[in-house]
This record gives C-alpha cells, sequence and structure tokens, in this order.
C-alpha cells in the first residue's frame, strides 16, 4: 500500500559529497591562518633564540666559549629562561603598559574653572596688568597655568589608574619629573576650622566694640568734631596782616577755647551716657575693666583724630602753590647800629608758625577717663599727637615757609644792594675823601 513504510521512506537518500572546488572554504581558510600564523610566531621564536644565543656568547668567558653553537635545547634551562622567556614577558608587560597609558592620557581631563583664574588675576596688583604689552604677557602667563593644570590632572590620572611596572627599561623611555614634594616643616595634620570657631566665639565675647553703648559713644564724637577744627586760621587772611606775636597769643587763645568747649559739651554727654545703667547692659562683672579700656581708647582715637584732621588744615594754608588762605604777617625793614634787617626776624617768623603746631599738640592732654571719673582716679587719655606726625607737619611747614619768603628775601636783597652803601660807611668815606681834596670851582663844576 501506498502508506507502507519501508526501509526507502524511513531513510532519506545519502547526500553526495560536493563536488571538488578550486576555492577554500571557511573552515580551510581558517585553518591556513592558523598554521601560518603559528609558522610566523616560530620564525620570532628562532629569531628571539639566535638574538639569545649571541647576547649569550658575547657575555661568556673566551675561555669557556667553545667554536661550535649547541643547539638550542641543550642550552641550560636557566639560560633558556633568561634570554627567551624573560625578554617576551618584558615585552609584553611593556606594549601592555605603554598602551594602557596611552589611553588614559587620550581622555579629556576636567578643564580649569574660569573662577579660578579670575580669582588669580583678582589678586595681581591693578598697576602691573595697564599697557597693551601686561595685556599679552598676562595672557600668555594664563595659557600657561592652563597648561601646567592638564598635565598635572593627567599625571595624577595616570597614576591613579595604572601601576607602572617595575623593568628598567620602561624608565629609560618615559622621562617624567617626579611630583613635588609637600614643604617640610608644616604640619597639615590638624584642621582649623575648630580653632577658628573658637577664636571667633572668643571675639564676639570679649570685643567690647560691639556693644550698643560704643555705637553711641561713635555718635556722640562724629557730631562734636566732623566740622570742628582746634585751631583756625583759615578767614586770617581777610582780617588783614598779623604780627608774630599776636600770632602765637591767638593760637593759644584758640586752643584753650576749644579745649574748654569739648569738655562743656561732648565729655559731659560721654560722662552723662555713662551714669545710666542701661550702658552697662550685658557686660560681666569680669569684665568691667576691659569694657572701659575699649571706652577709654575708642576716646583715644576720637580725640587723636581731631588734633591730627587740625594739625593738616593748619599745615594745607601755607601751600605755596594755594595761597588764597594763606596768612599775612607784618614785617618791619629796620636799620640798627649800621645794620638793616627785618624785624622780626625771618627765624622768628617760623618759630611762631611752628609753634601752633606744639600748641595744637599740647591741647586736650588732661581729660579724665571715665573710670577714672566714676571711681575718683586720675587716670588720663591717650591724645597725643603721633610723632610722625608732628614730625611731617614741622617739616613741611619749614619747606613751605622757605618757599613762600623768597619774595621778601628778594626785597630785602634789593635795599641792600641799592641803599647798603649809605648805611656801611662807603657814602661817608666816599664824602670825606672828597672833602679833604679841596678841589678848585673849576673842578668843583
Amino acid at each position: 500500500t501506498s502508506n507502507k513504510r519501508t526501509l526507502r521512506t524511513l531513510f532519506r537518500p545519502a547526500a553526495l559529497p560536493p563536488p571538488v572546488i578550486s576555492e577554500t572554504s571557511p573552515s580551510q581558510r581558517k585553518l591556513l591562518a592558523y598554521h601560518r600564523g603559528k609558522e610566523q610566531q616560530e620564525m620570532i621564536n628562532q629569531l628571539l633564540i639566535d638574538r639569545a644565543l649571541e647576547v649569550y656568547y658575547t657575555t661568556m668567558d673566551k675561555t669557556d666559549k667553545d667554536e661550535t653553537a649547541p643547539p638550542v635545547t641543550e642550552l641550560p634551562s636557566a639560560v633558556r629562561k633568561y634570554f627567551f622567556i624573560k625578554p617576551l614577558k618584558i615585552l609584553s608587560f611593556q606594549a601592555d603598559y605603554l598602551f594602557l597609558k596611552k589611553c588614559v592620557q587620550n581622555n579629556p581631563v576636567v578643564p580649569i574653572q574660569q573662577q579660578w583664574l579670575r580669582s588669580m588675576l583678582a589678586m595681581v596688583p591693578q598697576s602691573l596688568m595697564e599697557g597693551r604689552d601686561r595685556e599679552l604677557l598676562t595672557e600668555d602667563l594664563l595659557k600657561e597655568i592652563v597648561r601646567d593644570y592638564e598635565k598635572s590632572m593627567q599625571r595624577c590620572v595616570l597614576r591613579r589608574a595604572l601601576i607602572k611596572p617595575d623593568i628598567e627599561e620602561l624608565d629609560k623611555l618615559e622621562e617624567e619629573a617626579p611630583l613635588p614634594l609637600l614643604p617640610l616643616g608644616l604640619d597639615f595634620s590638624s584642621t582649623w576650622h575648630n580653632n577658628y570657631i573658637t577664636a571667633k566665639n572668643q571675639i564676639i565675647s570679649t570685643l567690647h566694640i560691639l556693644h550698643p553703648t560704643m555705637k553711641t559713644l561713635l555718635d556722640f564724637g562724629y557730631t562734636a568734631f566732623f566740622n570742628f577744627l582746634v585751631v583756625d586760621f583759615s578767614s586770617s587772611r581777610l582780617k588783614g596782616p598779623i604780627d608774630c606775636k599776636s600770632f602765637k597769643t591767638d593760637a593759644s587763645l584758640s586752643c584753650s577755647k576749644a579745649e574748654d568747649e569739648i569738655m562743656s559739651t561732648w565729655h559731659q554727654r560721654v560722662i552723662g551716657l555713662f551714669t545710666q545703667s542701661e550702658a552697662l547692659d550685658g557686660v560681666k562683672l569680669d569684665q568691667l575693666e576691659s569694657f572701659y579700656k575699649c571706652v577709654a581708647v575708642l576716646m583715644s582715637n576720637q580725640l587723636k583724630e581731631l588734633l591730627q584732621r587740625t594739625t593738616e588744615v593748619f599745615v594745607k594754608l601755607f601751600d605755596p602753590e594755594d595761597r588764597s588762605h594763606l596768612p599775612l604777617f607784618k614785617m618791619d625793614l629796620t636799620f640798627d647800629e649800621n645794620r638793616m634787617e627785618f624785624y622780626p626776624s625771618l627765624q622768628d617768623l617760623e618759630e611762631a608758625i611752628l609753634f601752633v603746631v606744639d600748641c595744637i599738640g599740647q591741647t586736650l592732654q588732661n581729660i579724665q577717663t571715665i573710670h577714672a571719673w566714676l571711681t575718683g582716679g586720675t587716670a588720663t587719655l591717650d591724645a597725643e599727637l603721633p610723632a610722625h606726625t608732628i614730625q611731617w607737619a614741622k617739616s613741611t611747614l619749614k619747606k613751605s615757609i622757605g618757599d613762600n619768603l623768597e619774595g621778601p628775601k628778594e626785597h630785602f636783597k634789593g635795599y641792600v644792594e641799592s641803599y647798603g652803601w649809605l648805611v656801611d660807611g662807603t657814602a661817608e668815606e666816599r664824602i670825606n675823601r672828597f672833602a679833604a681834596e679841596r678841589p678848585s670851582f673849576d673842578e668843583y663844576t
């Protein structure tokens, strides 16, 4: 029957092998490539062995060297291991490390922040950045900073990502400077934040200048002194010439009057402030002494600022470049004992002007401190002008006086040249000589 199973229907007919063709199959190509690679590897190994034998025989002693080279299989195992296996391992490690190093170095690094560069430029004085050449130099320096930053980042990433093999040949290939060492003698083990917090809290607890009473004291000083001068000769020129004695007297009276006014206004207000119990709110009993010291320093600074500002304004009156407020002094040209000179002398005039600086410095030197006034003590405020301020004022005034006296000196020199012969005996000698000659009338005429 048609559905009866037979051997012909149970088994499929066997497939015949493919006909022989000239082209090689993929399997054959793979097998041929394997054999070809194996032959090339054997050739490379033979070259390495020949090189190893050459190094081996050149390093051997001449007495131990044979005329014929033994085959490589007869070499000692240690020699074959050193001259064949070890170079292969070194070459492999070296190639792998250099390849990985190149991969790491080619990776992009985090760019430097522009804020860092701006902060660096902000530390450079503006005077050193003016001019076109300076701008070009600044750009070159910034480029150098960026290059150094990128190079340092690459070195840091490389050292963190790869461990360099301990191969002597690799050290010769890589010429890289060592990383900079930390400064010696500096201890970075402890942090500064805790010390900063402790110091900040201590300052807040002991810095009495932050007390509200100190703010009120500052307001009193500003109100009393902001447009006040101990000595004011700015309108002296409008009053006309003044003699040196009156000038010194006016300076002394002005200083005395200013001191009385300050004591009756500013000082009384300060005393009234500290007679109130609210002035010491928040001040502990063990801090009273330091609190009153702070008050004394603040008052001293206010008085010193007043005296210094008065001195500067007085010195500015004698500026040779601005003579609009220059005081006028009365000077007499006198003749006494056959001598012609100014009265008072130019030295006396300079002394009278410098006297005002000393007078200003001696003002407000006996004001009691608030703590001494409350406890009946004798301590006084330190309101003395600094020595460098007095020295500057006197040296500047001497130079200004010399410049301003050039005119009177030329005037005096003109009198001496024109009329000096009348008073130094020259005229009298000529008259006596003329009278002794007894010339005739014709000679007279």
